[in-house]
């Protein structure tokens, strides 16, 4: 392994991080820094989400149903066995698990399954699919179907 593609192992994780972390504590701004104009989102296989323009939606959405509950009021993601395939020094794929805590405990959890890619010189989302896998009864967060 050279030591570029150790940094962008790195690099891609912190993307991973900062995207839960600005996500659970509201700060939008940086959250859509992650993505670019031509990052695209789903969940579960749902319509695509393309650009920030459309991406900020998801989590606006999200905030909305968090302040409709008359509930004490966090969010956090955790990630786990985060695997990372260096395609090229400005390409990546990679997939993890996720589990999400509110305020019930357990809320949902399930995979996300990411395409990376660098501009300008940082990493950024190119695609990021998320898979729920379950729920707890309450879920605050995921849309009944």
């Amino acid at each position: 392994m050279e030591i570029w593609e150790v940094i962008a192992r790195e690099e891609i994780r912190d993307l991973v991080t900062r995207y839960n972390s600005n996500s659970d504590t509201g700060r939008f701004p940086q959250l859509l820094e992650l993505f670019d104009d031509t990052s695209v989102m789903t969940i579960d296989g749902g319509m695509p989400y393309s650009g920030t323009s459309e991406i900020i939606n998801i989590f606006t959405n999200a905030k909305g149903r968090l302040d409709s509950v008359d509930v004490p009021k966090y969010i956090r993601h955790y990630v786990a066995t985060h695997q990372i395939d260096i395609e090229s020094e400005t390409a990546a794929r990679g997939r993890c698990y996720f589990a999400v805590l509110t305020h019930i405990g357990l809320d949902h959890w399930g995979r996300y399954i990411d395409t990376y890619k660098k501009v300008n010189g940082k990493w950024l989302f190119d695609t990021r699919k998320v898979f729920v896998d379950g729920t707890s009864a309450g879920s605050t967060f995921v849309a009944k179907k």
